[in-house]
């Protein structure tokens, strides 16, 4: 009867079979390497064979990771586990993959990118405000962070929808759903000049129920107002990567860090269930730790 080919044959005709067939990237493969050497001395240890290994051998190896290892990296060595395992089955050494499976740890949710209000500051002051173009943008930044519109509920309203007087505006958010979110007065004041000095302009007499426009009269998009947005953080000095989606971040983030209950901002991000709002709290907890730091006299 054959005897069973060693881990490191195992390992060198894996390697081979990621490098010649799947044509996986030199930083990619030496990833899987160093992620089924550590899976091998953990086997070792037991002294068990790759291809003896069962589902309950491969999660008290999983869980072995915990202390050492993030949850991120931990993932992906699962990942690089069902991957090897997975060729073992093609390759006809196993019957069935034993990693299959296994659930991967659950990932911590990423924070979203939030602007100081220094750099607010910086961002809603570039546009050049003696120009149509420049008034019109200074307009939907202001109102973006005003309100934490989704960007796409910005480029969707209609003049209709905007109440200056009482300053608040109505969108149509995620599944057709309503809502009222008030707006600040200096929102106020920018839509006035937009809507008094620069759409008209914009428009050259055509007619439009957009709200906000091109210079062609025709409605603005959400890839047009990307481009606003990346050139205005440029003029501005802003050097961290920025979206039209870090306004409505930083708005959430702002108004926990002034006191605001979770539940009101919740209502004017428009988020269904509370849990999707809560992500905020840990930007501010995270800030606020950082602030202690900073200036506490004994961090």
């Amino acid at each position: 009867m054959a005897h069973n080919p060693t881990s490191d044959v195992l390992a060198d005709q894996f390697i081979h079979h990621l490098r010649m067939e799947k044509g996986l990237a030199k930083n990619t493969i030496e990833s899987y390497s160093r992620d089924l050497a550590r899976y091998f001395d953990f086997l070792e240890k037991g002294n068990l064979h790759p291809l003896k290994a069962s589902q309950i051998n491969i999660m008290e190896y999983v869980t072995s990771l915990a202390g050492s290892l993030s949850i991120r990296s931990i993932a992906r060595n699962l990942s690089s586990l069902k991957v090897f395992y997975r060729f073992l089955v093609s390759d006809g050494k196993i019957q069935t993959n034993p990693a299959r499976l296994i659930s991967n740890p659950k990932l911590p949710r990423r924070l979203p990118g939030v602007l100081s209000s220094e750099e607010v500051e910086r961002l809603l002051a570039a546009p050049d405000a003696s120009t149509s173009r420049g008034l019109r943008d200074r307009a939907m930044l202001e109102l973006l962070y005003a309100s934490g519109l989704r960007v796409s509920e910005l480029v969707g309203l209609r003049v209709a929808n905007i109440n200056l007087e009482a300053g608040w505006v109505r969108t149509l958010g995620k599944g057709s759903k309503e809502r009222m979110v008030p707006m600040g007065s200096k929102a106020q004041q920018s839509l006035k000049e937009y809507l008094t000095h620069s759409r008209p302009s914009l428009l050259k007499k055509r007619g439009s129920s957009h709200l906000f426009v091109t210079s062609r009269a025709k409605p603005m998009s959400r890839q047009a107002f990307w481009k606003i947005i990346k050139r205005v953080s440029k003029l501005a000095g802003i050097r961290k990567a920025i979206s039209p989606h870090s306004l409505r971040h930083s708005f959430a983030s702002h108004l926990l860090e002034h006191g605001a209950d979770l539940r009101s901002v919740q209502i004017m991000l428009g988020h269904a269930d509370i849990s999707t709002t809560q992500i905020y709290t840990h930007v501010t907890r995270e800030r606020l730790k950082q602030i202690h730091e900073k200036y506490h006299p004994r961090p």
